[in-house]
Formats: C-alpha cells, structure tokens, sequence
C-alpha cells in the first residue's frame, strides 16, 4: 500500500525475510550498462510480481486470451516505469511456457527511447525493429524473446499476415502509457488476432468512467474495459510524499476583463477562438512570458553541473545509433514548454515573440516551435490528440509553408539543416528533443507534441493557453516535475486560462481528495510569513528563520562550540531553502531582507563550517552524519571567475588604489565552493597584475603557464607518463570530473612492483596530487 515502516525492528522482519532478500539480490536488481546497481523500489517490485502471479494464475486456470488475464498499473508519471516495464518483461520471457514479450510504444520516438533505455538496463536483452518485415523476421526468430515495437507496426503486421504461427502462441503484450492510442481499431487488431495474449497496460493517468470519452468502442472506453482490473497504484501523492517527483505551483494570469467560459457545453465556436487569439491578447501574453521568463526558469542567478550532450546533430540524424559524447558544463538555470490551442495559435505567438525579441535583444530567447497537424482545440474526454512526429503531411501548405520557416530559423540559430520532408522532420523532432533536454532550447511553442511521454530535467515551467483538462492536464503539468537537483524544487505552471477547477478536478481524480495539499505548492506569503500545516504545527516563513540566524548569530561574533556550529548549519541551511522556493515568486524581489555583503559573509562562514566538518570528520571515529549541508543551493548563487575578473579590471583600473575592491574579492572567494580551491591562483594573478591592455586575456594566458608549469612538475616529481598524463587530464577537465577508478588512471602510472603494496601507495598519492590540480584548474 506505499506505506512506509518507519520501525527499525518491524522493517528488519519483514526486508531481512529470506525469501524477501533472495527475491531482491537475485530478480530486482539491476546491473546497468553502465556498471551502476540499480534496486527497484518496492512499489515497483510489487507491481512486476502482481503481473507475474496474474500470468501465473492466468495460464493455470487458462484465462489467457482475455481481459481476466491481464490487467493494469497505474504509476505515476516520472516514477520509472520503464524499469518497471523491464524487469516485467524479463522476467516474463523466463518463465517456461512464455513464447514472446512485446512491448508496445505508440510513437515511434518512444521506440527508440524505450530501447535505449532497455540497453542501459542490459545490452541486447530486447530487440527493437525499423521495420514490419524486421518485426515479422523477430516474431518467428524464437531467440528473440523480448521485441519492443510500435502499435503501428504491429498492427500492420497483423493486416499482413492473417493466420500467422505466433497467433497461436503464448504472448506477453504490455502496452506503454495505455491511456492513450489503445482505445480502438488497432486494440480490437491485436486482441482479435492473438489466441493467447496475456494483456497489460502501464499508466500514469488511467481512464475512468467519469473521464471517459464516447468514442465507437463502447466496450473500450476506460482502462480497465480495456485491460482488466488494477493490479497495483502508486499515484502522484505517493511518489511527492516519497520525493521521487516534484509538486506543481500554478499561477493563473488573468489577460481578458471577461475570460470566455471554457467549460460551456456549448461547441467551440469561432467567435470565441477569435477571442483568445486577438492581437492584443497575443501581445500581452508574449511580454508577460518575456518579463518573466529569467525569474521562472532562475536564469542568470541559479547555476548548477550538467552532463551536456555535444554531437546533438549526429545522434538526431543517425541512421543507426550514435555514440553519446556528454561533457559536464555549469548550466545556468531551466527551460520551459508553452502549449498553445491550435496550429494557428502556434503560428501567432512565434511571430509575436521574434517581433518583440526585435525590439527589445536584450530579452531575446532561443525559441522553436514543432507541430505536424491542426489537432482540434477541445478534446472532449481530455486525451491530447497525438501528433505524428513522423510527416507533415497532415497540414494544410499555409500551416506547412510556416513550419519551413520556423525551421528555417531553427537551422540558422543551432548550424542544422532540416526542412518538413519525412526524413529530415523526424530528425528535426529528434534534434528538438535533445535541444530540449540539453536546456539549449529556452522556449517551445507546441500543440499537442512534447505534452506526453517526454522526459527533460532542465525543463521547470509549462506556458498554458490550452483547455487542458482531466488526464491531458496532469500530462502535460507533468513534463515539469522531474527531479534534477536541490534548485529545482517544483514545477512551474503558468496558465493564462483560468484552469483552477479543472487542475483541481483533476488532482481530485488522479491523487484523492486530500491531494491539492500535497501536489500544489501554497501561496508567497504562507513561505514568505509562516503558515500552520493541517496537524496545527506552525511552519516557520522566510522573515521568522532570517531573524533568529541574526538574533542567534550576528555577523560580527564568532560562532563557538560544536553545538552551536550545527546550530547555525541547520539554520542557514533553512534560509537557502527558502530563499530558493521564494526566488521565482513575483513579490520576492526587493524583500530579500538580507543585503548582498551579508549574504556573502553568512555563505562563508557556512563554507568554513563544512570544510572544518568534512576535513575533520576524516580523523574523527564519528562523522556528523545529522549534519546535511545544502552545497547545490551554496553554488546555484556562486560567485563565477568572469564576476572575479570584472572586480580584478577595477582594480588595476584605479592603479591598486582601491583596497574595497580588494576585500569584495576576499569575501568573494570565501563566499564560494568553486572559487576557494583557486584562491592562492586568483591571489598570485592580482599581486602581479600591471599594465596590461586586457585583464581576461592575461588571465587565460597566466592560468595556461601556472596550469602547464604545475603538471609538469607533478608529472616530474611522480615519474608519470608524460604523454597519458597530459590527455588523462585534458579529458577530465573537458567531463568535468577526475576518473579515479577504472584503467585510465592506471595507465599513466609508473612501472611500480604489484607487490608489497607499493602501487596502492603510489597511485593515492597521484590521485592525491591530480585531484588538487583538478580542483585548482576546473572551469577556467
């Protein structure tokens, strides 16, 4: 039931039973691809062994060839359910009397996605087809046990070959996200046409009779006609409560005097699209997202380390799968989605966007658009019309001629070349799908496409002028709340449509009554001025932590006594949490309450802190294992080298005159993880500044000679291999991070006897001397 059990003694009965900790070791973990170990989480366990037990029963009771012998599992979306999907299905394929597994996509992006993902989880364990007559060839091949394919393909295989051997087989066939395209034709195909399926669908947003839609299938409206009875749930309240996802703060801006009632029962009529796309609307809403763009995403003032993709293009237009060549970059803040009604609502804001970015360059963003066909603005049961990412030839040429240029536009800002041709738009969606994940795309305009089964971390804010509603609401506010690190705390929802009962119906339907609590975030002055929860206890606001850390702790009096340093960790770790929740509200600026110095001061006497914790927890028989400090939220407000260098040039501007420079840029480097490594660099570099015609030339070219001159010694006093070392290092400083494990650090190492534990010796104290270079060097 997604209960936690929070005691020690109950736990170790029930986690340390044999069969539990044999099942665990031996069937739920993952080794990946990538040698990490993955453990599944319980309640993905439970859901894999409730569709194992069902095919069990199914088979022994013969049930199969029917909805009694399947079933469904509502996951949440982003709780990882294509782990789930793959253990499922490998186990499955190993049980005796099972012929085949099929996964079913039903795009064919998430083809390729859901393969990449099954051979992260284990190399060729699953076979993916391009292809009917390469799918035909895997259903016959009985070495291919698990096939992950597209409803599309399948359904054509099934037009094809009436009759087939594999009709008669026993079948696995788990549907992916089965709310969507298995309401019809190509559901009735497969069911029809199997004699001996063993149906299941996964779902993060099941449909209920109360969200149904009326579509031909009477018998196929909700997910359990279709599937058979819920095996297991785990909604979007657990997966909050246990951290796995994000809660969503949703802001309703007004733009009409009187909005139109857009839960009339009346048809969508044209008067009332006319209203929402009027050009002064358009406009408004453009320069709201322009102004508010850099709070929402935190550009420009949260930073954080992410491991960037460099060859986008070559992976997007791969004929055959590309290797991967990721380098960890510092990425300034999010990215965010805006979903408009139509094709023509899409064409509006993309025009009215370059025409103010024109205006006003210094508000400019890097924006695309993608969109295949003019899905209808209202659908009724709240599904979002599938957009195909494959052609575009269901647009009318107006629709097409504008999508030519807005490709046109993309080619120009990131070097590519596609166009709408059926190739090259699959690729353009590939390389907008990477763009999107890379945060290097600021601002997508869509209809439909990206609002389901697309993943990005960097993604923080979804625009909203759609009538999004039920199953389609919580889709699409979902693309916003993965996690990605301690900055990211929510998603972001901005709506210029009043939504607010529909978002509410909808957390009601998906979640229970109870939800809104837990899945939307309260408003600025409850973190702003405290609040009471619903158990009455009082949670402290902005303004109440910020007076006691300077009633407790004044900037001028040292901080004495263990007691009272984990005091004060605790404390301003507290404030930088919710400094961080308050950033992206609209009243935050200006009501800081702590200035800018003494933010510094406080940040570095935090810094001081851990560094006497860390250091001295390495002597200590007791590390301070209460003690949580809160690095990512200290780095997000980093001072940068580029922030150095600007007070260096005032510096040397005022002829070393001006020594209040010189103690903001002490404070400076104190107040920062990044820079404090490079202190003794950053010092050396102004003590010897003199006339110089440009500060951040001579900075690169010091740091070339200081970082050649300092290897070169290493490598000397260490009798390295001068040639390995110097390319060992150049590809750690380009990924971001010092490999010590593995054979690359072996390599540069000097010919030193295995035995007597001279090696051991030796390549501590190279790790030892590299990973202080690595420190002092990194991100300059």
């Amino acid at each position: 039931n997604n209960r936690i059990i929070p005691d020690l003694v109950d736990f170790t009965k029930t986690f340390f039973a044999k069969h539990t900790l044999l099942a665990i070791l031996t069937k739920y973990c993952v080794f990946t691809s990538e040698n990490m170990l993955l453990v599944m989480r319980p309640y993905q366990i439970v859901a894999t062994e409730r569709i194992l037990n069902r095919i069990e029963i199914a088979n022994n009771y013969k049930k199969y060839g029917s909805v009694a012998g399947g079933g469904y599992i509502w996951h949440t979306t982003g709780s990882g359910k294509t782990l789930t999907s793959f253990k499922t299905a490998q186990l499955a394929s190993g049980l005796g009397f099972i012929d085949k597994v099929l996964f079913v996509v039903d795009r064919k992006d998430l083809d390729y996605q859901t393969m990449k993902e099954y051979d992260r989880f284990e190399k060729g364990a699953a076979n993916s087809n391009t292809s009917t007559a390469i799918l035909k060839k895997q259903l016959e091949n009985s070495n291919c046990k698990i096939i992950i394919t597209t409803i599309q393909k399948l359904s054509v295989f099934i037009a094809k070959n009436k009759g087939h051997e594999v009709f008669d087989k026993k079948v696995v066939i788990i549907f992916d996200e089965c709310h969507r395209s298995q309401f019809g034709d190509m559901h009735l195909d497969i069911v029809k046409n199997f004699k001996k399926y063993f149906l299941f669908g996964f779902t993060g947003t099941p449909i209920f009779a109360v969200n149904a839609n009326s579509g031909k299938h009477a018998n196929l409206r909700t997910t359990e006609q279709a599937f058979g009875d819920k095996l297991h749930t785990y909604t979007i309240v657990d997966a909050i409560n246990d951290k796995n996802v994000l809660p969503f703060r949703v802001d309703y801006v007004k733009t009409l005097e009187k909005e139109p009632d857009i839960d009339d029962a009346k048809v969508w009529d044209i008067d009332r699209e006319a209203v929402w796309n009027s050009p002064d609307r358009i406009e408004k809403v453009v320069k709201y997202i322009l102004d508010n763009f850099n709070r929402k995403t935190y550009r420009n003032e949260k930073s954080y380390s992410f491991n960037s993709l460099l060859n986008i293009q070559e992976v997007a237009s791969a004929k055959n799968e590309a290797e991967e060549i990721k380098q960890k970059l510092r990425l300034s803040g999010f990215n965010s989605i805006f979903c408009v009604s139509s094709v023509e609502a899409a064409k509006l804001y993309y025009n009215e966007f370059k025409k103010q970015m024109a205006e006003n360059p210094s508000k400019a963003l890097k924006i695309a658009t993608i969109f295949s066909y003019g899905a209808n603005e209202e659908e009724q049961d709240g599904i979002l019309d599938e957009e195909n990412p494959e052609d575009t030839t269901r647009l009318d040429s107006s629709s097409r001629d504008f999508l030519k240029g807005a490709i046109k536009d993309y080619n120009a800002t990131f070097g590519t070349s596609y166009d709408t041709s059926s190739d090259k738009f699959q690729n353009y969606y590939k390389d907008v799908s990477l763009r999107m994940k890379n945060r290097q795309i600021d601002l997508l305009i869509v209809v439909n496409m990206f609002l389901t089964g697309f993943d990005a971390t960097t993604l923080n804010t979804l625009w909203v002028d759609k009538n999004l509603k039920a199953h389609g609401l919580i889709q699409a506010y979902s693309r916003t709340n993965r996690i990605l690190n301690s900055i990211k705390t929510y998603g972001n929802i901005v709506c210029f449509r009043n939504l607010q009962k529909r978002t509410d119906d909808a957390i009601s339907l998906f979640g229970d009554k109870e939800a809104g609590g837990i899945v939307l975030m309260k408003g600025y002055k409850d973190y702003y001025y405290g609040y009471t929860d619903k158990d009455g206890k009082l949670k402290p606001g902005y303004i109440l932590l910020v007076q006691d850390l300077q009633d407790k702790f004044p900037l001028d009096e040292q901080i004495l006594g263990e007691k009272a340093k984990k005091e004060f960790i605790s404390l301003f770790g507290a404030v930088l949490r919710m400094r961080n929740l308050l950033a992206s509200f609209d009243e935050f600026a200006g009501n800081e309450f702590l200035t800018e110095r003494e933010m510094q001061d406080y940040t570095g006497k935090y810094i001081d802190l851990r560094d006497e914790f860390v250091k001295g927890g390495k002597d200590k028989e007791n590390i301070n294992d209460d003690i949580v400090f809160e690095v990512e939220l200290i780095k997000q407000i980093e001072i940068n080298i580029d922030y150095i260098l600007m007070l260096v040039k005032k510096y040397h501007d005022s002829h070393k005159n001006d020594k209040e420079v010189l103690i903001s840029i002490q404070k400076a480097i104190d107040s920062s993880f990044e820079l404090r490594s490079k202190k003794k660099l950053i010092e050396t570099f102004v003590d010897g500044i003199n006339d110089v015609d440009d500060v951040i030339i001579e900075w690169r070219n010091f740091v070339a000679e200081e970082k050649e001159k300092e290897l070169a010694e290493i490598i000397k006093e260490e009798n390295l291999k001068p040639e390995e070392t110097r390319q060992f290092i150049e590809y750690s400083l380009r990924d971001g991070a010092l490999k010590t494990t593995g054979t690359d650090i072996d390599k540069i190492l000097p010919p030193v006897s295995r035995f007597g534990g001279g090696r051991e010796k030796k390549k501590r104290n190279v790790i030892a001397k590299l990973s202080s270079f690595f420190d002092r060097f990194s991100g300059l």
